[in-house]
């Protein structure tokens, strides 16, 4: 299957474009508005994140203390 040409793909932007139909009057969009109330809570990501790098921290001395065993 070939390439699509330039002037084909603008001229299906200016039917699909001129082609939409406008709204209708039954319909009314309502926007939502800002939540300030917004406040996660991230208390377990920061015990998992402190857990995290307690064994990083105690997997790094442990090899440290290996190495200088295996020497």
């Amino acid at each position: 299957m070939g390439k699509k040409s330039r002037t084909s793909r603008r001229s299906s932007r200016a039917v699909s474009s001129s082609a939409t139909p406008s709204k209708p009057n039954g319909i009314t969009t309502t926007v939502r508005p800002f939540e300030r109330d917004f406040s996660p809570d991230y208390a377990p990501v920061i015990m998992d994140l402190k857990r995290i790098g307690v064994l990083a921290g105690t997997f790094f001395v442990l090899l440290v203390v290996l190495s200088f065993f295996l020497k």
